[in-house]
């Protein structure tokens, strides 16, 4: 373990220069961050950004092709048995066992770990997902919902401090959706520190304090999320217009305003800084027959997409 103050405790997750490549292609290209106790951090990019490479190899399932990973402070070389104890991972692929029933797998997987089964975690997990009902079905028999919601208990059975979510809502329905986010932030508030990928951008908007976007295998940004989304979004002044028009105004077109193909609807850039009131102003000057006006805020998918060159179709390949 480094050796580190008494004051200044470890990060919950550092990489450092972290790389790997397959087959001579490299897929990771020395990425580093850190994810500080008590995080939710997400870990965000299109398909083949290299984003499960990377969680493969902090959990241990991938050998590191170069650089570190340390987890509280211990190498997850190292000292892997201490590494592994400490984290959790529900991968996106889904990795069950068809012969154990649920209430077989569930008590003996902390034992994998080291760690004695504790019952009243055991089926306080059960109960939260909703699997008491199912403890006696073998996995084949469980939906893709269900079989989910085992994965995330069977993540956190052991009771690591860090629990890694591979995109944990892939394929389910909205009432899982929310219960299971509900879920993480009910452990994250008792202190259990988060990394999350998701390609649901809304909730990584909602959930993450932190966000680092990733593409051909490097970091594209790191910040607090709305920091990022306020830097790099763009708002807009919306504007509903009570006939149609035929062109845009030349007045607004060194504006960037853009007029929907049924000419009902005007949208217009929004500098930074620049007061919506001032615009709206220089609107009515020009005659025009506005119906409504509202002012759009950026979104964490317009930073995404422009940072990724998904809408140029860029982004990482599927």
């Amino acid at each position: 373990m480094n050796q580190m103050s008494a004051d200044t405790p470890p990060a919950a997750l550092k990489i450092s220069n972290l790389r790997k490549s397959f087959d001579g292609v490299e897929v990771v290209k020395g990425i580093s961050f850190a994810i500080e106790p008590g995080e939710i951090f997400g870990l965000l990019g299109p398909n083949g950004a290299g984003k499960s490479t990377s969680i493969n190899m902090i959990a241990g399932v991938t050998r590191i092709g170069g650089g570190q990973v340390e987890i509280f402070g211990y190498d997850n070389v190292r000292d892997y048995r201490i590494t592994r104890r400490l984290t959790g991972v529900m991968h996106q692929e889904i990795v069950i066992d068809n012969f154990f029933t649920i209430d077989r797998s569930l008590r003996i997987h902390s034992g994998y770990f080291g760690v004695d089964d504790d019952p009243a975690w055991r089926n306080m997990l059960i109960d939260r997902l909703g699997l008491r009902p199912h403890l006696g079905k073998v996995m084949i028999k469980l939906s893709g919902g269900l079989k989910r919601r085992f994965m995330v208990a069977k993540a956190l059975i052991h009771k690591p401090k860090l629990l890694i979510l591979d995109e944990p809502t892939a394929g389910v329905d909205v009432e899982l959706r929310h219960s299971l986010w509900d879920f993480v932030r009910e452990i994250n508030a008792q202190g259990t520190t988060i990394l999350l990928t998701t390609h649901y951008l809304e909730e990584a908007e909602q959930m993450c304090d932190r966000v680092a976007i990733m593409n051909h295998g490097e970091i594209l940004a790191l910040e607090p999320t709305g920091e990022l989304v306020r830097r790099l979004g763009r708002r807009e002044l919306v504007v509903e217009l009570a006939r149609p028009l035929q062109a845009l105004p030349e007045g607004l077109r060194h504006l960037n305003a853009h007029l929907d193909p049924e000419g009902k609807r005007l949208a217009v850039p929004l500098a930074a800084g620049c007061p919506s009131g001032e615009l709206v102003g220089r609107l009515f000057e020009l005659g025009l027959p506005i119906a409504e006006i509202e002012t759009r805020q950026p979104n964490l998918e317009e930073v995404f997409i422009e940072l990724t060159g998904l809408k140029n179709g860029q982004g990482g390949a599927a």
